[in-house]
């Protein structure tokens, strides 16, 4: 940043500016849906309680549980890291603002701003804290000050399912002479859409081995 744009946050001695996009899940995540709903793909809820609740229905899984993997898939090193936010309105805020320690930002959307925030490892509860909630604001108010203006303040929790090293890779489970090829998909943390792209090509490219194998004639020897 230039020695004017610094002039804004004086408790601050260096800082980088540019220019990204933010993707906002409220409006990309039912924009995924419907492409896929377009292109013929048939989209159940169903909630289950283990894995083989979905053979011989499936001949593959591919499991994107995040949390839920601790009990579908056993994994214990998959944990929730807390974060608790604020959404107000302050249409005036047009540029993100991040602190360098990554806990304090204020990143403006279509419909609202977003003031952070938390990161509580280990931290399943999903009601806020008004004590957190107001020290967020202040947080975010030293960085823009404008801030002190905002209405219609709302708070809101989510668990970020974290795991020391994504889980990406296939897995073949056996139970009474029985296989279920699964291809495990989770723990983004809070990287996820940032990341997500990519990793479901991955993903992707695991299942189509695990179709290749059932299509083989010796494939029962393999799988």
């Amino acid at each position: 940043m230039s020695e004017a744009e610094l002039k804004k946050f004086p408790q601050h001695v260096f800082g980088h500016a540019f220019t990204t996009l933010k993707c906002e899940s409220p409006t990309y995540l039912p924009w995924l849906e419907k492409r896929l709903k377009g292109s013929g793909v048939l989209i159940l809820t169903r909630r289950i309680g283990d894995l083989w609740e979905l053979h011989p229905s499936f001949d593959i899984v591919v499991n994107c549980s995040g949390l839920g993997s601790r009990q579908l898939a056993g994994d214990s090193k998959i944990f929730p890291v807390r974060g608790q936010v604020l959404r107000v309105q302050a249409p005036w805020v047009k540029h993100f603002i991040r602190e360098g320690s990554g806990l304090t930002y204020i990143y403006p959307g279509i419909s609202n701003v977003i003031l952070g925030g938390t990161r509580q490892k280990g931290d399943w509860n999903l009601s806020p804290d008004a004590e957190i909630s107001r020290d967020i604001f202040s947080r975010c108010c030293a960085l823009e000050p404008s801030l002190h203006g905002a209405c219609d303040i709302r708070e809101k929790v989510g668990l970020r399912p974290f795991r020391p090293g994504l889980r990406l890779q296939t897995e073949l489970l056996a139970q009474d002479g029985r296989r279920l090829p699964v291809v495990h998909h989770y723990g983004h943390g809070s990287g996820g859409i940032s990341v997500h792209w990519g990793t479901a090509l991955e993903a992707a490219s695991l299942v189509g081995e695990c179709v290749r194998a059932l299509r083989t004639p010796s494939s029962k020897s393999k799988l």
